[in-house]
């Protein structure tokens, strides 16, 4: 069996850097058990992009249909509020988060993708009253004329659009008769409430059209306080955040501005030891997630357990071949514990960092939307934070909040970021870490490029901070707010 030792002077070599010299240190890895965790790592990670690119985006959800009518019903009911909003405003939000021809254009290709998946005659009417709606009257009388000649309940639909929509005036009767159908057809929400009240007004039944239009009003007007809430949280962060960061960049002839840990980059362990460590734990963490993900099929009280349990072997190996080996603990080795000396410049350094991701992912917006890119819908819905339990929308929110930032950021940054670190100079191994993480999410382009840039900003977080845990507050933190979002618009 041949060392893993070999592979130190490798990893040893710096650019551009002046690091301290790796303690020496050879655990005598086998080499072929090494190769081995390779292969299975690698197998693991092709496996699962080969998985995320032939699943049908529409398989992940389950009731896609649901799922897409309560998302794009609360979509357009925050776009009504808007309407009724002071201009400064709908200015505000359109720069923040974008045009309102934008999310119709959207949530139109959202349900036309579905159309064409879903046997429920419903998205059909729903997409209908999407295109109405944005002006598209003329393919909407044709598609209803279309209906009048196929299998219930496609001619009730027709009735429905052509009574809304063509203009022409509709007796009472006939109004109270479409009303009591369109009331068993669709649930309350903004498809709804559009059609009942276009009928009521081509009726003239003033006394159901205020009903309804007050109700309509009275949910808009709540989902836009939260989203007001969610958009003046967001925008508080990055003022005190962004002053941190145009101070420390006036003193930045000063590269201890920020920081507040012990931790050194590069670290003290052998980058050729630390990477052995990084693939024997990971091969190890892959087999353990596969055995988990059928397990929680029968049992998903076993999902709280997943994430600390596949990166327990990780962390092992890494106390025992990185961090005790240099006379190092966690604390010490990851910067966990701050001096009480810079507990004041700690509570600064944390919006600081939150403030750098928010103002990114905000450029970012632009950039793809002036590209006319979007995340697909079923990248961010999740069904545990909008219909589950509360029990079971615990267990996420702790996945979310606790274990996805803690693990990630020792296994990302800690240990991956750090290992780069001793060959390459912090951007380019941020670079590298960070693809590696955004790839592990398995999400589309854009999503790739929000985690990538986050990526990025953890790990310069961790080199001028010397510790991992504004890192980790400012992870849980991101992670908080996106959950706290969808339980706010979509849960309730």
């Amino acid at each position: 069996m041949r060392s893993d030792s070999s592979l130190t002077d490798t990893f040893t070599s710096v650019t551009g850097d002046s690091p301290t010299a790796p303690l020496p240190y050879d655990p005598r890895f086998s080499r072929v058990v090494t190769v081995l965790s390779a292969i299975v790592l690698c197998a693991s990670i092709g496996l699962f992009a080969w998985f995320m690119l032939s699943l049908p985006r529409l398989d992940r959800v389950a009731s896609p249909e649901r799922a897409l009518h309560l998302m794009v019903s609360r979509m357009m009911d925050v776009e009504e509020a808007l309407r009724r909003a002071p201009e400064w405003e709908r200015v505000f939000y359109e720069i923040a988060v974008g045009s309102d021809a934008n999310e119709r254009d959207q949530a139109i290709a959202w349900y036309e993708e579905l159309s064409s998946y879903s046997e429920d005659p419903a998205v059909h009417l729903n997409l209908a009253v999407l295109e109405a709606e944005s002006g598209r009257l003329s393919e909407v009388m044709n598609k209803a004329g279309s209906w009048m000649d196929a299998e219930a309940p496609f001619p009730l639909f027709a009735r429905l659009l052509r009574g809304a929509y063509q203009g022409e005036r509709i007796s009472i009767e006939e109004e109270q008769g479409l009303q009591a159908e369109l009331a068993e057809l669709l649930p309350a929400g903004w498809f709804y409430d559009r059609l009942a009240i276009r009928l009521a007004r081509q009726a003239g039944d003033h006394a159901l059209l205020a009903s309804v239009e007050a109700a309509s009003t009275e949910r808009a007007e709540a989902l836009l306080w939260r989203s007001r809430a969610l958009a003046a949280t967001e925008l508080a962060v990055m003022l005190v955040g962004g002053t941190v960061l145009v101070s420390a960049w006036l003193r930045r002839c000063r590269t201890d501005v920020l920081r507040v840990g012990p931790a050194s980059l590069p670290p003290r362990w052998p980058g050729g030891v630390g990477a052995a460590v990084l693939l024997r734990g990971g091969a190890i963490g892959a087999v353990l997630t596969v055995a988990f993900l059928f397990a929680a099929i029968d049992y998903s009280s076993l999902r709280v357990l997943a994430i600390p349990l596949t990166n327990l072997p990780l962390l092992l190996l890494a106390r025992r071949h990185l961090l005790k080996p240099a006379g190092l603990g966690f604390a010490e080795g990851f910067g966990l514990k701050p001096a009480r000396r810079d507990l004041p410049r700690f509570a600064t350094v944390v919006p600081a960092i939150m403030a750098a991701g928010l103002l990114g992912e905000w450029v970012l917006g632009k950039v793809i939307e002036s590209l006319s890119l979007s995340s697909h819908w079923t990248e961010w819905f999740d069904a545990d934070l909008v219909w589950a339990p509360p029990s079971v929308m615990s267990i996420s929110l702790l996945e979310y909040v606790i274990f996805a930032p803690v693990f990630e950021e020792l296994a990302f940054r800690g240990l991956l970021f750090a290992i780069l670190r001793r060959r390459y100079g912090w951007e380019r191994s941020a670079l590298i870490s960070a693809g590696i993480f955004a790839v592990a999410h398995g999400y589309g382009l854009v999503g790739f490029l929000s985690v990538f840039w986050s990526g990025v900003v953890w790990a310069w977080a961790y080199e001028r901070t010397g510790s991992l845990l504004p890192g980790m507050i400012a992870h849980a933190a991101n992670n908080l707010f996106v959950c706290l979002s969808v339980i706010a618009l979509l849960r309730f």
